[in-house]
């Protein structure tokens, strides 16, 4: 893996820089620094426009295939862009769902109809999507799904529930698993679908959060419908191209996810200079561990996409969400101790964001898979271990 940059690479960076530099100091400049943890619900309707904005200049998309409206650069180029608009403070994204799991997940298993209908909206920032796959019973272990589908009159009828889904009021759209065939073993008898949110049959309540915060919810499916054509992969081949689409938020995912993590930390040290933490040798020494982390972090996500071939979640993926989940809650404990004492009190109705921090990363290390689930799957997928007795 190369990680030097060319001379176009640097011209990409500045014209990556410039635009940036231009569209946040205007009409968006109130968007810098908002959309990160534990801010994900605000500033929607702003947000979205950002997203459009984005799609309208070409920053959307960068390394997806130009037959599918993308600019197929390399991922050197991606890697730059990621960068820039961490250090310009740009909004966290809401478009980041479609363009970063559900689109390579249809260059690998979706139907040209499919891809037609549903990457052009993707890349203008005109359609966003949550992703369906928790369950109250259907968390780490992903194949106990229950969420039922039956196909009626040329249509797929939903009916179940499904929890944690990130941004189900904003989306218009949700990829979803669901059990296709009861009688099949667990992993076999499960559909990928891709099912509309604006329609009877769907209730979404939002999840308040201790941070005040309600960017997750759960759906509940009460007869709710979709095209019989919007299965990817094949009926009761949905395990499959859900896994595929895992490796992706365990790669691409997490090269965006960085860019608000890199701000987090930027702010602990600007924090840690101003109130004299950074006097601490502990501080300092906690500081630069978490630096040399995040950049650990980098590199493994390069790694993982360097070697991923049609969606297939390789040893290097399996290690990413424990990583990422366990360093984040340090983060937030090293915010709170640079902090000091006004990390316990509250200003008026606002928390401050080292505080928001502290609290959204309480939730790391259990969504998406506890990282007790994480070392089991490291060590029976990865490792190839055997299963302890049950």
């Amino acid at each position: 893996m190369d990680l030097n940059f060319s001379p176009e690479d640097e011209q990409f960076r500045e014209a990556v820089r410039g635009w940036l530099e231009d569209a946040l100091s205007g009409e968006f400049a109130a968007l810098r620094g908002r959309g990160g943890a534990g801010d994900q619900g605000e500033l929607i309707e702003e947000r979205k426009a950002w997203e459009k904005a984005l799609g309208a200049a070409g920053w959307l998309g960068l390394s997806w295939p130009k037959q599918y409206g993308g600019r197929a650069l390399p991922l050197t180029q991606e890697v730059i862009f990621n960068e820039e608009y961490a250090r310009a403070n740009a909004p966290g994204r809401l478009g980041h769902i479609g363009e970063t799991l559900l689109g390579p997940t249809l260059f690998a298993f979706g139907t040209e109809a499919q891809k037609a209908r549903f990457l052009p909206k993707i890349l203008s920032g005109e359609e966003y999507w949550c992703q369906g796959y928790s369950e109250p019973g259907a968390g780490s272990d992903l194949a106990n799904v229950q969420c039922r589908a039956v196909l009626k009159d040329g249509q797929w009828e939903i009916t179940g529930q499904k929890i944690w889904t990130s941004m189900a009021e904003w989306s218009e759209w949700c990829f979803a698993l669901c059990r296709t065939d009861p009688n099949l073993p667990r992993h076999k008898g499960i559909s990928y679908l891709l099912v509309p949110m604006n329609q009877p049959g769907i209730t979404i309540r939002p999840i308040e959060q201790i941070t005040g915060g309600a960017e997750f919810a759960e759906v509940f499916f009460e007869g709710a419908k979709t095209a019989e054509a919007n299965v990817v992969g094949g009926v009761n081949g949905g395990w499959k191209v859900a896994m595929g689409t895992l490796a992706f938020e365990r790669g691409a995912s997490t090269l965006a996810q960085q860019l608000s993590f890199a701000n987090e930390l930027d702010a602990i040290i600007a924090l840690a200079k101003e109130n004299g933490a950074a006097q601490d040798p502990l501080i300092r020494q906690r500081i630069a561990d978490a630096w040399a982390g995040l950049r650990i972090m980098r590199l493994n996500a390069l790694r993982m996409l360097t070697q991923m071939e049609g969606g297939v979640l390789s040893r290097e993926a399996m290690i990413t969400k424990l990583y990422w989940a366990t360093w984040h809650r340090d983060l937030g404990e090293l915010a709170m101790d640079v902090l000091g004492d006004d990390g316990i009190l509250q200003a008026g109705d606002a928390l401050h964001p080292l505080q928001r921090l502290f609290l959204w990363t309480r939730c790391d290390t259990i969504y998406a898979g506890s990282n007790q689930i994480q070392r089991n799957i490291i060590a029976e997928r990865a490792l190839g271990l055997p299963r302890g007795p049950r």
